[in-house]
C-alpha cells in the first residue's frame, strides 16, 4: 500500500519534485479515509487543518450560494484537495461531498511539520508547490468569474449597447 501511495503522490503537483524517501516518510504518517458515496470529507465553514488525496472514487466541491448549492468541481481518484486549510488554518472554503465510494488519506499540518523538522528543503518544496497550485486554481477561477460576467453584460438588443467612442473614452465632440 506504501508503494502505492508513494506512486500517487508522485504525480500530485503538489509533491512534484520530492524525493521518495520523504513521500514515504510522509506517507507513513497519514490516516487512511474512506468516505461513502453521498458523505462529505468535510462541509464549508468547518475548522480544517488537513488536505486529502483521492485513491478512488470521486468527489463534488461545493459552495453555499444565494439559491443554494453550487457545484465548483468534480475530483477523481489522483487529485487533493483543501491544501487550503495547511496554508491559512482558517475554515473550509467549500464542501467536498463523495459522489462515489472514496479511499484515501488524510495529510495533516501536523504531518507537514513533522516534514519541516527533518528535511527544510523538502518542506519548503512542498509549500512553493503548494502555493503554485493554489495560485493555478485562482487563475482558472478569476477566467471562469470572468467569463460568467461578460456573458451577464453582453447586449442582448441595439437599445442596451454602448457606442464605441464612449468605450474608448473620446466623444465626437472633443477637438483632440
Amino acid at each position: 500500500m506504501e508503494a502505492k501511495r508513494i506512486a500517487l503522490l508522485q504525480q500530485v503537483p503538489l509533491f512534484g519534485g520530492i524525493r521518495e524517501d520523504m513521500l514515504a516518510f510522509l506517507v507513513g504518517l497519514c490516516r487512511s479515509v474512506a468516505v461513502r458515496r453521498g458523505e462529505f470529507f468535510f462541509r464549508e465553514g468547518q475548522p480544517g487543518d488537513s488536505m486529502f488525496v483521492l485513491e478512488s472514487g470521486a468527489v463534488e466541491v461545493t459552495r453555499r450560494g444565494p439559491g443554494g448549492e453550487i457545484a465548483l468541481s468534480r475530483l477523481a481518484a489522483g487529485n487533493s484537495f483543501g491544501e487550503m486549510a495547511l496554508i491559512d488554518l482558517g475554515p473550509r472554503s467549500a464542501s467536498v461531498r463523495a459522489v462515489e465510494d472514496c479511499s484515501g488519506f488524510e495529510m495533516s499540518a501536523a504531518n507537514l511539520f513533522a516534514v519541516y523538522e527533518r528535511d527544510l528543503e523538502q518542506f519548503a518544496l512542498i509549500q512553493m508547490n503548494t502555493a503554485r497550485e493554489l495560485s493555478r486554481r485562482l487563475r482558472l477561477a478569476d477566467a471562469r468569474l470572468l467569463r460568467q460576467l461578460q456573458r451577464s453584460a453582453a447586449p442582448t438588443d441595439a437599445a442596451t449597447s454602448v457606442p464605441a467612442a464612449c468605450v474608448s473614452g473620446r466623444s465626437g465632440d472633443d477637438p483632440s
